[in-house]
């Protein structure tokens, strides 16, 4: 009897049907010669502090390095504090008995870091040594299922992939508790946590927002001409921007109504824009933000939950290629792509017999290849789920097609000693671009100032038939939105000065195509950062934090790239664990000194008339406020169903009986919905609701 165990239920029924397991049990099926069980993502987890001893958080007892980890049943809170998590410690019950009845394994959990983590962690925590193999397969078709499973490999192979997974777990407790609890001991406040990866993010969206915010805009003028020729115009644009009012206004007034422009350039040359590549997970998740709005957390979500309906490869992928083997499966799916209502008229023209190989090339395939659908007929998709699995479509119909042609058309002059330029594109064969057709690429190719249509001859003289002057001002860099800050997040290594670590950067980054929006989205959960139409800003609890780190080993970018690079080297044998914590351990313990150092601001309670016994004093402190009047009672917590109050809502509260709209609270199945937090008539908070605008004519 083999056991197989998948990272999910959805997945371990798929493999069941597939290898034929027909009889059902309490989480498990079995038959044929096979026990099929799963995981609940993960089921067991590094042990937190107090397993260690580290029951009081003192400065005496950092940096907590524990000798050696130990693994616990997945926790959760409780009113108690933190207990095994009843699903967890029901479901590994199974899974020892599963494999307890079998003689090998077959590991079928995602096939990745995280993946590989989930199944090596539940194997040590119960005790395991039978041997076992891998089924790695990138999408869940029957097809994938019954060929991964007629090739299955070595568990050994998998090795360095479960070392980078755990090293970089280990690393994330080390630096992360120390961290925290240094900053709990520093500031007083337990409302606050640091992250190996989250605080550099954290460090760029601030220092972003703070640039923004204090740049200073400079004026500056722009000179215009415009020539005509029959009833078309073209408009040339001085080739320098004036700093200077008067010069721009001598500079304007010098051009008159009897002005002639000799055009001395004209240079016409033909360009291909290669097509874009395949989409691995971050570049997916840039184009559904820009396009879509889409955090994120999202796209990857329904990603996800398109992978396991079969209908597109494994989503967490780094890679933006395929091997030679899978580009042979591409015409027949490019078929299929080409027989959806959105391209199908740019179907009628695409050549699949001679197909654009930019993004074949199996050297650069990770574990896994670039983002592509499975040919599976998609049914009953949400608009989301639709409108990411056509990008991921379209995408794979732009990655082969043929490059756009476009001609540029480049036109000089001279006005009264003064150069002009006009430049201009016209799309010659769109290529890959016709693919959308969206507008914003037709206006990158409108030619500069408003534009025209006249076309002139080398040396001709044209008069000057009007000209003007537009003042303008530098802008700020813009804040960060999903797409930019996942693109920083992805290529922080080109801003970083040192060469070295400039290098080391280059290939990794900060964060992991599949940890970059959870990275994100807990930034959000701590009330770190917030949004602002699209944009992400940092709140005053963020920022707080940020100055107060901002020059410490845990914000810098350039060592969390470092560790990221290092991570990538265990998992190709060439880098120690041991060697790789260490380091880690050394780490945590300097963040540790410099946390502990610092002197926060004595943050003073701010005190406000109780508005209950209106004669005490409500005093808000870090985790609760509370009024000062024995005999009163009133006692607010911080933490309100699933959302931390900050000052300013404890503010409004006390002082209108309402908090203004807060959103992102969780309902019943995680349905997420906005409201104020009031008082009730017995000074307990309730949710209260925006009344729905009434209608015209109601």
């Amino acid at each position: 009897m083999k056991a197989i165990i998948a990272e999910k239920p959805s997945v371990g029924m798929d493999i069941a049907r597939v290898v034929g397991a027909t009889e059902k049990k309490d989480g498990y099926f079995t038959g044929n010669g096979y026990m099929i069980t799963w995981a609940l993502g993960h089921l067991v987890s590094l042990a937190l502090p107090g397993t260690y001893g580290y029951t009081k958080t003192v400065a005496e007892d950092l940096p907590m390095i524990p000798e050696p980890f130990r693994l616990v049943a997945r926790q959760v809170k409780t009113a108690k504090g933190m207990a095994t998590d009843i699903a967890a410690g029901k479901q590994l019950k199974i899974i020892d008995e599963v494999f307890s009845k079998c003689d090998s394994i077959i590991v079928a959990t995602d096939a990745g870091r995280e993946g590989e983590l989930i199944f090596r962690w539940i194997y040590s925590y119960l005790g395991y040594t039978k041997p076992f193999q891998r089924l790695w397969i990138s999408s869940l078709t029957d097809e994938a299922i019954r060929e991964g499973m007629a090739n299955l490999k070595k568990g050994s192979e998998y090795d360095s992939l479960y070392a980078a997974a755990d090293s970089r777990a280990k690393a994330d407790w080390l630096v992360g508790m120390n961290a925290s609890r240094a900053l709990a001991i520093a500031s007083g406040s337990a409302n606050s946590s640091i992250g190996r990866v989250q605080t550099p993010t954290l460090a760029m969206i601030c220092a972003r927002f703070k640039e923004n915010r204090n740049f200073v805009s400079t004026p500056f003028w722009q000179l215009h001409i415009t020539l005509k020729q029959g009833d078309a115009h073209r408009q040339f644009v001085h080739t320098v921007d004036f700093k200077k009012k008067d010069e721009a206004e001598t500079a304007y007034r010098s051009i008159t109504s009897d002005s002639v422009a000799t055009i001395n350039k004209v240079e016409r040359r033909r360009t291909f824009q290669q097509a874009p590549l395949l989409y691995d997970l971050t570049a997916l998740q840039k184009d559904c933000n820009i396009h879509y709005d889409l955090p994120a957390d999202k796209t990857l979500s329904i990603a996800q939950s398109l992978y396991e309906k079969k209908l597109i490869s494994y989503p967490r992928t780094g890679s933006r290629y395929i091997s030679e083997d899978v580009m042979a499966h591409i015409p027949a799916l490019l078929e299929k792509v080409t027989e959806m209502p959105e391209f199908r008229e740019y179907g009628l023209s695409f050549d699949c017999s001679n197909l654009n190989t930019r993004s074949v090339d199996a050297t650069k395939v990770t574990d896994h290849h670039a983002l592509i659908i499975t040919g599976i007929a998609p049914e009953e998709l949400s608009e989301a789920e639709s409108v990411v699995y056509t990008l991921i479509a379209g995408r794979m119909l732009e990655a082969f097609s043929p490059p756009c042609e476009k001609e540029r058309l480049l036109m000089e002059c001279v006005c009264e000693e003064l150069d002009f330029r006009s430049q201009s594109a016209v799309i010659v064969t769109p290529g890959w671009r016709g693919v959308f057709a969206r507008s914003e690429d037709r206006e990158k190719d409108e030619p500069e100032g408003n534009g025209g249509t006249a076309v002139f001859a080398e040396r001709e003289e044209i008069p000057v038939m009007g000209h003007g002057l537009a003042q303008k001002k530098t802008l700020p860099k813009p804040l960060y939105t999903d797409a930019t800050l996942l693109g920083a997040m992805e290529n922080c290594g080109k801003e970083v000065s040192d060469e070295q670590a400039r290098e080391a950067l280059k290939d990794s980054g900060i964060g992991t195509p599949a940890t970059r929006a959870a990275i994100i989205t807990t930034l959000f959960k701590r009330d770190y950062i917030e949004r602002s139409g699209k944009s992400i800003r940092p709140t005053e609890k963020g920022l707080y934090l940020y100055e107060s780190v901002k020059e410490m080993m845990v914000a810098d970018v350039e060592l969390t790239g470092t560790w990221e690079k290092a991570l990538t080297q265990i998992e190709g044998h060439t880098l120690d664990t041991d060697a790789f914590l260490l380091s880690i351990k050394g780490y945590a313990g300097k963040v540790t000194e410099e946390i502990l150092r610092l002197k926060f601001p004595e943050q003073s309670a701010h005190a406000f008339a109780c508005p209950k016994c209106r004669t005490g004093n409500v005093v808000i402190k870090s985790k609760v406020a509370k009024c000062d009047n024995e005999g009163c009672g009133l006692l607010l917590f911080r933490k309100f169903l699933n959302k931390e109050l900050t000052d300013q809502h404890l503010e409004q509260l006390l002082s209108s009986g309402s908090t203004k709209l807060i959103k992102g609270f969780k309902g019943k199945k995680s349905v997420s919905f906005d409201a104020a937090v009031a008082f009730d008539e017995g000074f307990n908070l309730k949710l209260s609701f925006p009344k729905p605008k009434s209608g015209k004519g109601k």
